[in-house]
């Protein structure tokens, strides 16, 4: 298979599960002998780091609604310029833990900012690069707090990050935030029920990758 500069994102609410399809996902384009890079928002670049740090910890109660959006998006920035578009420019397939469609669910549904503003921003911040495929892992609220709580692979040493700690109200939120998305972007967005077992989960990811790339056609 040939692929060059293939965009792939994982959206979906916290604790649905991205990272463990993330992983299958790169072993399965391994096996096939595909180059990918694989990165995360917030983050990616050392700044993009940096930023992550102070948008995700939980002693940063103070953070205004406009500056998480405006701290997300300039990590966005820094991460498409110095990572994202690189890889594609040299044929890769990028694998991306969130993107754009993030910020619109996280900060425009969550917080109640105009949808509009957020993708305005974005798209300055991204300058304009849109996914080829996103993966939506959907999950309910409550089961995606179970599962963080369970988790033990904290950034810092409280349970929960900054983001996460938010009411269930804002996280139900987010998910209808994310159910918009997709109804709005269906041909673009491959929703997967998240509350299926995990390798259940990566079957329908990896039958839809499979017949993406084959039909896949970049110049």
């Amino acid at each position: 298979m040939n692929v060059k500069g293939l965009f792939i994102t994982f959206e979906g609410p916290d604790g649905s599960g991205k990272s463990t399809q993330i992983k299958y996902l790169k072993q399965y384009i391994e096996s096939q002998n595909l180059s990918y890079l694989s990165t995360r928002e917030p983050g990616g670049t050392t700044i993009s780091d940096a930023i992550r740090t102070v948008l995700l910890n939980p002693d940063h109660t103070s953070l205004t609604n406009e500056t998480e959006i405006l701290l997300y998006a300039a990590s966005r920035a820094q991460h498409v310029e110095e990572c994202i578009k690189p890889a594609l420019d040299a044929g890769k397939i990028v694998i991306c833990d969130r993107f754009v469609d993030a910020s619109v669910a996280y900060q425009g549904y969550g917080l109640g900012v105009p949808v509009t503003r957020i993708k305005e921003i974005n798209a300055f911040a991204a300058k304009g690069l849109i996914p080829d495929r996103t993966y939506l892992i959907d999950i309910s609220p409550e089961e995606g707090r179970t599962r963080m709580e369970a988790r033990d692979d904290r950034e810092y040493e409280m349970s929960l990050d900054r983001i996460e700690q938010r009411k269930l109200e804002y996280h139900k939120r987010v998910r209808e935030g994310f159910h918009h998305i997709y109804r709005e972007d269906s041909n673009r967005i491959c929703w997967v029920n998240g509350h299926q077992p995990s390798d259940m989960i990566f079957e329908e990811i990896r039958t839809d990758f499979q017949n993406y790339i084959q039909s896949y056609k970049k110049i």
